[in-house]
């Protein structure tokens, strides 16, 4: 088990309480408890605990004072609270939510630096521990990737985070490195990745049962972006470790799938490469051949992620998947229109993408649809060759990417295309500073109930 989450049922007791429970809760404790708290000076403001004692002065509850109910009250709690173990008093829907939120708040990036100290432990019981724990611990396999700097996680690197997972869930993996992908047509991601010192690669992980449906996730792995020859700021650059960040979305998912064991037959697909400056890389005004068939005029060597999941989506559509998933840190289009917070999302499949929007409400990991407006098509015109990766203007950046992308995936194939920032900018409850899981909740919740 997480260390966050114990199975012994003698934890302190926990009350959630928002300003229109209070009364209410405050009606129902004992008169030492209303005296002590009056007399502690406590007021109802957010994110507002205290531990209440008993008449011998041990902690008898805790009183968590929030604004709102959401699952995100609980995530500040395993820093908030001393080291110890807990029990939150509510109902087993509430409890499934607010353990997901205490686990990913007691999450710590700890490979360079030490932890401060450990998180408090909440009490799960035995029913509900095992699907709690596989999305913590699969969001945490996405955050640990992305927070690691590109020096630790090269494409060689993320090879052998998906080879690991692979094993531990009897998986097969296999990938096709530096100049084989020339001599087994993947020009594409080749073209992006000779300009680093580590191969570019393409990751291949498949599981299940081949008599079940097809589900097939593709990732983007520019695991580090330089912007190539059309070299990013410094300010732009700093991020750019995350930019695999669609990579360890997808193994976070298939982690999720294969510990839960549903009924699909998962493929894993992620170009793996990183978009350096050297003699080798590739050039604006280059055409390159894709894995189509379909000649690609760079426009500019900083949109990259479209030309790599292009040979990848190529691949993924021979074998015709029942659902087809496409996860990438694709454009700063997407956040501008967005923001940070929400990933956007495109498809071809109305009922699809309704139903996976349905789960991120549901689940509070929300996303939001963006068109994919043909009549923006146009925008990616060559002269020279059949389609540029640049729009030829700089609006709805976000819609042209997902339209080059569209070229790859033909119609009747289910297919969704997530955008999305993968970082959390500042600090809050739940989500601390640094890599992120987006959609992974919403995407399996999908899953587990369509299969």
């Amino acid at each position: 088990m997480i260390p966050c989450f114990s199975e012994k049922n003698n934890g302190i007791p926990i009350h959630i309480v928002t300003n229109s429970q209070f009364e209410n809760w405050q009606s129902s404790q004992s008169t030492f408890t209303k005296e002590w708290l009056q007399a502690s000076g406590f007021k109802t403001e957010s994110n507002n605990i205290r531990l209440v004692p008993d008449n011998a002065g041990k902690v008898s509850q805790i009183l968590a004072y929030v604004q709102d109910d959401s699952m995100w009250s609980a995530g500040a709690l395993p820093f908030m609270l001393p080291e110890g173990l807990y029990q939150l008093k509510v109902d087993d829907e509430k409890l499934y939510s607010y353990a997901i939120a205490w686990g990913l708040g007691a999450y710590q990036f700890s490979r360079y630096k030490k932890t401060v100290r450990a998180p408090a432990q909440l009490y799960l019981p035995q029913q509900m521990a095992d699907s709690v724990q596989n999305a913590v611990e699969a969001i945490y396999l996405v955050r640990d990737c992305i927070n690691t700097p590109a020096n630790n996680m090269q494409p060689s690197d993320l090879a052998k985070v998906a080879k690991e997972l692979a094993g531990n869930f009897g998986a097969e993996f296999s990938e096709i490195v530096g100049e084989d992908l020339l001599q087994q047509n993947y020009p594409s991601i080749y073209a992006v990745g000779c300009s680093s010192d580590n191969a570019p690669r393409l990751l291949d992980l498949r599981w299940g049962n081949s008599a079940h449906p097809k589900v097939t996730l593709v990732g983007k792995g520019v695991c580090f972006d330089s912007g190539g020859l059309d070299l990013k700021s410094s300010a732009h650059m700093l991020l750019m470790k995350k930019d695999m960040g669609g990579a360890a979305h997808v193994l976070g998912l298939a982690r999720m799938i294969m510990q839960a064991k549903l009924p699909i037959r998962l493929r894993v697909l992620i170009p793996a490469v990183e978009n350096l400056v050297s003699a080798k890389a590739y050039r604006p005004g280059d055409i390159i051949k894709s894995r189509k068939g379909l000649t690609v005029e760079i426009g500019n060597t900083d949109a990259e992620g479209r030309v790599v999941l292009s040979d990848a989506l190529a691949e993924a559509v021979t074998e015709k998947p029942d659902l087809l998933i496409d996860i990438a840190t694709l454009t700063g289009a997407a956040r501008v229109a967005l923001g940070t917070d929400l990933p956007a999302v495109f498809s071809n499949q109305d009922d699809v993408v309704h139903a996976v929007i349905q789960q991120g409400e549901k689940n509070q990991d929300r996303m939001w649809r963006l068109p994919l407006y043909g009549a923006y098509r146009e925008l990616l015109n060559s002269n020279i060759a059949d389609i540029n990766n640049n729009s030829s203007e700089p609006y709805g950046g976000a819609i042209t990417a997902a339209l080059f992308l569209k070229e790859f995936v033909p119609d009747e194939i289910p297919w969704l295309h997530f955008d999305m920032m993968a970082w959390n900018l500042r600090n809050r409850p739940g989500r601390p500073q640094g890599g992120e899981a987006m959609v992974l909740r919403a995407l399996f919740a999908y899953l587990q109930e369509r299969y």
